[in-house]
């Protein structure tokens, strides 16, 4: 007969392997609160089941693939997380660096998204050689907390610029290089249906109701702004919707949304096109340096921070405030972008939704667990996926865009030597449309300018080295 204990909240608990393997009374917390707190936090990230295929599909990568992927490799990363860390902690595509691997590596530099997906290996590689040895404080403590904070700043400004291009919202100006589009424009481009009222609207409401704590205040502002273009689809008549002349051939047989399915069995031979289709020999080229250490760099410090926030609202500190069990969780997430590559994901990293099931009582793997299976089901969604409207989905995109860019509140603003070097790296990741060369811009300008104001002391060797790289960077090579 099992014993039975008595837990916090008066509901018996089963002593068996979940008790053995997650330590749930040691973290004072249940089966059914775990449960609960893994599927919270899934309704809060799932979105990037739609919004990494959307962005990555224009690297020419095939959407259907890169959803099973995105689908697959973050319930394997979670999982992993679980099991090995015992952290209740979701895992998927980085959201910024998949934008960056689209646009910049892919987009601006030209390269193969093969050996894009190399460079990620590499930058996977590394980190888990960072994890698993002393280089990972060494790096934590050599970078300035100010550029670490206008890394995560700056993707979000490089992400919002991405989300207001994708919804139409701006539009390219010849005259002063971009604008605001026609809102009142509904109808084709080359990439499906256009909306820019739409797109906005979506992301107004999952601002409001994020802010108002609605629980899956994501999932549903994307689901309202996809009914309402059903609704148009519906009551206006067909002449309505503007046809781009390259759009011609495809649009008036699709209806601006077009309803598919919710449902379906997964075809996997989608996967084959980028299954194990990592170029890692092409990825070993000097130009690419900068490119790996961009992935790198955006990762741990992401990984870093949400995992040390994470920590604190679940309360993993010991007596002396030492975070248990870090050091595992950091090389979950290491081994998880590598693995990730091998499914043609980008950098896979912790999610700072994770803390919306940290806050309804998840403290184990357990939670974690409940995420991985949950993003393991969601194979089942592609036909939902392809039916909504990228107007919407991007809509998520710009609200992830404003949450990254709160981390500019915690600058100090009293030091020019501080804060300047901080925001020249997050305008110029979304000026010059990459994120590398705002890392770069930021790095150079804080030795500098601590040199020339007499605080040279505060530069670590690190600092002084990557400065010299980047500098290298653009003497030598460019994007």
């Amino acid at each position: 007969m099992k014993q039975v204990e008595q837990t916090y909240d008066n509901e018996p608990k089963s002593v068996g392997f979940l008790e053995r393997w997650f330590k749930l009374a040691a973290h004072k917390t249940t089966v059914k609160t775990e449960i609960m707190a893994g599927f919270t936090t899934f309704v809060t990230m799932s979105y990037i089941m739609f919004l990494n295929p959307t962005i990555m599909s224009n690297s020419g990568m095939p959407f259907d693939g890169l959803f099973l992927a995105t689908c697959i490799g973050a319930a394997i990363a979670t999982l992993i997380m679980g099991l090995y860390a015992n952290w209740p902690v979701g895992l998927a595509p980085g959201m910024g660096l998949n934008a960056f691997f689209t646009f910049s590596v892919v987009g601006a530099m030209g390269y193969s998204w093969e050996i894009a997906l190399g460079a990620v290996f590499l930058s996977g590689v590394l980190f888990v050689l960072m994890s698993v040895t002393r280089l990972r404080e060494w790096m934590l403590d050599s970078i300035p907390m100010s550029l670490r904070l206008a890394m995560t700043a700056g993707v979000g400004l490089f992400l919002g610029f991405i989300g207001l291009r994708f919804t139409g919202i701006v539009v390219a100006n010849p005259d002063n290089i971009v604008s605001i589009a026609d809102l009142t424009h509904f109808g084709f481009g080359v990439f499906g249906p256009e909306a820019p009222a739409l797109g906005f609207l979506s992301f107004l409401l999952i601002a409001i109701l994020s802010y108002r704590k609605v629980f899956g205040g994501v999932l549903i502002g994307i689901g309202v702004t996809t009914l309402i273009a059903f609704i148009m689809t519906w009551v206006l008549p067909t002449d309505f919707f503007v046809v781009a002349e390259a759009a011609k051939a495809f649009a008036p047989a699709t209806g601006f949304v077009s309803y598919n399915g919710i449902l379906a069995v997964p075809e996997f031979s989608a996967l084959e096109p980028i299954l194990w289709k990592a170029d890692i020999a092409g990825a070993f080229e000097v130009a690419l340096i900068p490119v790996i250490v961009t992935f790198l760099f955006v990762n741990i410090f992401d990984t870093a921070g949400t995992l040390m926030g994470v920590a604190e609202k679940a309360n993993l500190q010991d007596e002396n405030g030492k975070i248990q069990g870090l050091g595992k969780s950091l090389k979950a997430d290491s081994i998880s972008s590598v693995v990730g590559t091998a499914f043609g994901c980008p950098p896979v990293t912790s999610y700072v939704e994770s803390a919306a099931g940290v806050s309804v009582g998840g403290r184990t793997g357990l939670t974690a667990v409940t995420i991985g299976l949950l993003f393991a089901a969601g194979v089942f969604l592609l036909p939902l996926a392809k039916m909504l409207p990228g107007f919407a989905v991007d809509g998520a995109l710009i609200y992830v865009a404003m949450l990254m860019m709160s981390s500019l509140k915690s600058l100090n603003w009293d030091d020019l030597t501080e804060y300047a070097p901080a925001v020249c790296t997050t305008v110029m990741m979304a000026f010059t449309f990459s994120i590398s060369n705002g890392i770069a811009f930021g790095f150079i300008t804080y030795t500098v300018l601590k040199v020339g104001t007499g605080k040279s002391n505060q530069v670590s060797k690190g600092v002084w080295a990557l400065t010299a790289l980047f500098v290298l960077k653009f003497m030598f090579l460019h994007e």
